[in-house]
This record gives structure tokens, sequence and C-alpha cells, in this order.
């Protein structure tokens, strides 16, 4: 049987359907989830790749949930979770239609996620060239990764598949470059592969929040 790595962008996967179409099933099993799109292959290891939020005045209590699903993925044994950070700075932007008599900018205040791509790409080209699987699968929309896509199946030589986890669109340029592709992920594979309400680890028991409850 084949090995297989699984290469989550985690915020790609969030946004593109855990928020906008199945927020009941937001305590995803990563482990179960990725072997349920892979059947037929041994998955060797799931890479989660993810930033730390904050909590926010219009957010709050977003970061607290956050921190608790990250420790329940901690209790997967195939799962391994990495980490870019967010960056915040002032920048003006330039107005639509700017007034006649005012300025043709305003400052706003920009927060950009940073790092996990490339971290998931670095990742993908690592384990692939050091034959730690035999096939992988990246779960994407993000067109950024066709270029290493590429390199895997062309320079390689291994089948590396593309899961887009948006239901609205797809990239066809990862498509283009994909040995294989889900054009989506469907309402199943969400709902049979979910975390336990109730949960341990070395620092005690803990439970799913109340938010994220069906």
């Amino acid at each position: 049987m084949a090995t297989a790595n699984v290469y989550i962008d985690g915020f790609n996967l969030y946004y593109g359907s855990l928020k906008r179409n199945f927020p009941q099933y937001k305590r995803l099993d990563l482990q179960s989830f990725a072997e349920s799109l892979l059947p037929g292959h041994h998955v060797n290891r799931v890479r989660y790749f993810t930033a730390r939020l904050r909590n926010a005045a219009h957010k709050p209590g977003t970061a607290d949930r956050q921190r608790i699903y990250l420790r329940a993925l901690a209790t997967l044994p195939k799962v391994s979770i990495h980490y870019g950070h967010f960056s915040t700075r002032d920048v003006y932007m330039p107005l639509t239609e700017p007034p006649p008599d005012g300025p043709p900018t305003v400052q706003v205040r920009r927060t950009e996620e940073k790092g996990t791509d490339v971290n998931l790409a670095s990742y993908l080209l690592w384990d692939c060239f050091f034959g730690d699987c035999d096939e992988a699968a990246v779960i994407s929309n993000d067109s950024d990764f066709a270029e290493p896509i590429r390199l895997i199946r062309d320079e390689l030589k291994k089948p590396i598949g593309v899961i887009n986890p948006h239901s609205r669109q797809r990239s066809a340029r990862l498509h283009r470059v994909a040995s294989w592709s889900y054009a989506s992920i469907n309402r199943r594979h969400f709902q049979d592969h979910q975390l336990p309400q109730q949960l341990s680890d070395s620092h005690g028991t803990f439970y799913k929040p109340p938010e994220w409850c069906a």
C-alpha cells in the first residue's frame, strides 16, 4: 500500500469550507479526515499549517477557541502543527473615489498572515525529496503552490494531488499541475470526522467549546 502525506493550508480550509459552509463541523479530526480523502493509501503524516490568532474586541474568544482546537489536534499521533505568524502595521491605501478637496489616501491597519505558505511549500518539497512518502496531497486552493507541486510531479516524479476546500471556485493553475485533484470536499467528509466533545492530554481533560456545537 502506497504511503501518502497530507499538507493542509489551515486558513484556506477554514475560510473555504468551515466558516462559510459547515460552521457546525469546526472541530474537525484532521487525521481521520485526511485518511478518508485518500482511500487505498496509508497516510504517513498530516501536516497542518496555521498561525496563532489573537482575541480582538470585534471577535471575542476567537484565540481561546483556536487554542482548544490546537490542543485537541496535538492528541492525534499523525498530525503535526506548523506555525506562521500575523503581522500588523498601519499603511496608507488609495481611496476608490477620493473627494476633490480631500486626501487621495486613507490610513488603515492591515493584518497579514505570514509564513504559513512558505512553510507548507518547504515541508512538502523536503518530505518528497527525501522519500518520506510515495505520494502527497495538498488541501488548498491557493495557486501560489502551483510551482512546488509541478516540481514534485515533473522533477521528483511523485504523484501529487490537490484537494480543493472551496465550493465556489477552483484554481485552474493547481488543477493543471496536479497529478489528480478533487474539485471540492462534500459535507459527509466533515460530518463523519469530528473530534469527540471531551478529550484528555497530559494537562488534563478539556471540552469542545459550546459555540461549536451544532
